[in-house]
């Protein structure tokens, strides 16, 4: 690992979600789509998608790839681009301390980092182990830790749940997460009660169908929007719409653009 080279990438990654301006990052889940992402203007940094990684390779999500291969994965896409690349390791693979230092060594300078709804101590060492892999390795990690309060939810009480949501999140921005990663389809007063509790630039979300606008993201103070599997699912809506088409004796749509 080029420490120094790492870092320098650590440190913008960092910079990027303390800025005003809301990141956005396109996820991706192998080479081509790290260098397409990467070269198309506007981008600042990658965001690689444990579900779409182990997609790739006919895993279903929830780690059940092998901890190897992802780090493989991430690795090699790290290594495609001249940008920052914060991967996602879904809970650490059993081990979120050691996930992460070997992520570091392949040129990973942030993560996402799930709690699965896990008890909250056990959760907020997760946390903790990740942060001081970060340490011994030299490099200001970014760890967007993230709590499936929202996307796991079920029927409870909705007051409730975001409570829990704030809970953990001060918990893992206290065990020294850069930000707090909270999915889920949220409207604009939760948003806004997450900004409030916790700080600006300090609370990502997801884009998905029905999300809010970038623009009122924006406003409310929020660091980050990432896509997780939906880039992925653009792509392969496109790939089957291709099928649809030749099959029905059509052929490559018009506008279609030689990237790789």
């Amino acid at each position: 690992m080029d420490t120094a080279a790492t870092a320098a990438k650590a440190h913008e990654l960092q910079r990027l979600h303390r800025d005003p301006e809301l990141l956005l990052v396109v996820n991706v889940w192998d080479v081509i789509t790290a260098r397409v992402v990467a070269d198309t203007p506007g981008t600042k940094a990658l965001a690689t998608a444990s579900h779409s990684i182990a997609a790739a390779y006919g895993y279903p999500d929830g780690e059940q790839i092998p901890r190897d291969l992802m780090i493989e994965a991430v690795g090699r896409i790290a290594a495609a681009v001249d940008l920052p690349v914060t991967a996602d390791l879904e809970a650490g693979y059993g081990d979120a301390g050691e996930t992460v230092a070997r992520a570091i060594d392949v040129g990973i300078v942030g993560a996402n980092l799930e709690d699965q709804m896990k008890p909250l101590p056990d959760a907020v060492r997760a946390v903790e182990a990740a942060v001081a892999a970060g340490e011994r390795a030299g490099i200001p990690f970014v760890l967007n830790a993230r709590t499936d309060a929202f996307v796991k939810a079920g029927d409870r009480n909705p007051a409730d749940v975001l409570a829990e949501a704030v809970e953990r999140g001060r918990a893992f921005l206290d065990a020294g997460a850069s930000t707090f990663f909270v999915p889920g389809r949220l409207d604009e007063p939760t948003v806004s009660r997450l900004v409030e509790e916790l700080g600006p630039q300090k609370v990502n979300v997801i884009g998905v169908p029905g999300s809010l606008d970038l623009a009122t993201l924006q406003r409310l103070g929020v660091a980050r929007v990432s896509y997780g599997p939906w880039s992925q699912n653009v792509a392969l809506t496109a790939l089957a719409a291709l099928a649809e088409d030749v099959y029905a004796g059509g052929g490559l749509p018009e506008g279609t653009r030689k990237l790789n």
